[in-house]
């Protein structure tokens, strides 16, 4: 009887290819963890290379900032962690939201909560969103993936373009931290490289980021003592008519991530390492928000200058891979489709985008059957998303009759529900 090294025709279409995965962020490292997960031990595994930019410690320390992950449909990122097997793992991490404790809250200027937004968490999963520090969930997730001669991470390395083969394989350009550039040849290419991706760029120039007219200011704050106990756990927007935003989530007992949005033309990028652009962002934060009461502003003032971000919020429409036929390449996470800040959904959409690759290219029979599939569950979510996000942001900067009309809104809302509750019991 022929053994399986005897076999002349793959039993899948994966087995002994060589894959390139652009990107060791969520989404990559999900794609990887899930797709070593699902994989039959009785098949021949492929062979995975990973590319990441930033060196392993420098990826930790640059993602000071936390995120949500939420659980109460098959979209959230805490549902895609436990298919993934890391659920326990993730949670163990969480600032806040675990055992019903914190809530996403939107308060008025003088920190009255209006309204808390608690969901039924999906089944299986304990909670429906808990806040988490980014670093925390890449760190899980790269614990998780099984290092081999058949699956490596190369550390300071980024892919700058990919270009096809008359095979029908893809040639990637790597760029090393030393300045070194190779080439590596793949036969399929997994993109996942952030919002500004440069395979993107390579590959389909013409799919750019658009400005949505938002412009974000931010920064975390340290505190010797503990944090103010309006905002030790809760987490969410202070909405004013004045057209100005703000939002702060705890990232762990001592430090809470603050921002501050308005409408307005776009800025130019900070340069991270200027103390005094660093400080006028501080500065011009606290004028932005000088109706918002304390503890806003010490919270703005104990702001570590290192850790300040000034964005112009951009996102982009999803696509679906019509050409995957002739260029073997998906695009994952913010790379496909990046959102604003301000959606608070990026990264569930990353994990949920690297588990469901994973998931249809173990399921199907072929690299095109895989990727419909795909499309045809990570496309509509993002969409969906996006449309979300800009309504985000919009409500979050409204004045005038909109911003009232939001308000009346909400106290509606508010009212249906307890209506609901009570009918219920």
């Amino acid at each position: 009887m022929a053994g399986d090294n005897d076999r002349v025709c793959p039993a899948h279409f994966l087995e002994n290819k060589t894959i390139v995965v652009a990107g060791a962020g969520l989404a990559g490292s999900a794609f990887v963890v899930g797709l070593q997960k699902l994989w039959s031990p009785s098949l021949v595994r492929p062979n995975i290379i990973i590319y990441e930019r930033d060196a392993q410690d420098v990826a930790a320390r640059r993602e000071t900032y936390n995120l949500s992950l939420t659980g109460y449909d098959d979209n959230g990122g805490l549902v895609a962690l436990k298919h993934l097997g890391l659920l326990d793992e993730a949670l163990g991490h969480a600032a806040s939201g675990v055992d019903g404790a914190g809530a996403f809250k939107i308060w008025d200027t003088q920190w009255r909560g209006q309204v808390a937004f608690r969901r039924k968490p999906a089944p299986g999963i304990p909670s429906s969103s808990i806040r988490i520090a980014r670093e925390d969930v890449r760190q899980v997730l790269h614990d998780s993936i099984h290092s081999s001669d058949q699956c490596i991470i190369h550390w300071e390395s980024q892919c700058l373009s990919a270009i096809s083969l008359t095979d029908g394989r893809l040639r990637v350009r790597v760029v090393r931290g030393n300045g070194d550039v190779s080439e590596q040849d793949c036969d399929i290419l997994v993109v996942a490289d952030g919002a500004s991706s440069k395979v993107r760029q390579s590959l389909r120039p013409d799919d750019c980021l658009g400005y949505n007219g938002a412009v974000l200011r931010g920064g975390v704050a340290s505190f010797e003592e503990s944090l103010p106990p309006q905002l030790s756990e809760d987490w969410g927007f202070v909405i004013s008519r004045t057209g100005v935003s703000a939002f702060v989530s705890p990232i762990d007992k001592h430090k809470i991530l603050w921002t501050v949005g308005q409408m307005g033309d776009r800025v130019p990028p900070l340069d991270r390492g200027c103390l005094d652009q660093a400080q006028a962002v501080i500065d011009d934060s606290l004028e932005l928000a000088s109706h918002i009461a304390e503890p806003f502003a010490s919270i703005v003032k104990r702001t570590d200058p290192k850790t300040v971000l000034l964005l112009n919020s951009r996102d982009k429409t999803p696509f679906r891979h019509g050409e995957i036929a002739t260029v073997p390449a998906i695009f994952l996470g913010d790379s496909n489709h990046a959102l604003s800040p301000f959606a608070g959904i990026g990264a569930n959409l990353a994990l949920a985008d690297g588990w469901e690759l994973a998931s249809q290219m173990c399921k199907h029979r072929s690299l095109g059957e895989a990727v419909r599939a795909y499309d045809d569950v990570s496309v509509p979510r993002a969409a969906q998303s996006l449309r979300r996000s800009r309504r985000v942001i919009n409500t979050a900067h409204s004045t005038g009759w909109q911003y009232y009309l939001f308000w009346c809104m909400l106290y509606v809302g508010r009212f249906v529900r307890w209506i609901s509750s009570k009918m219920a019991g």
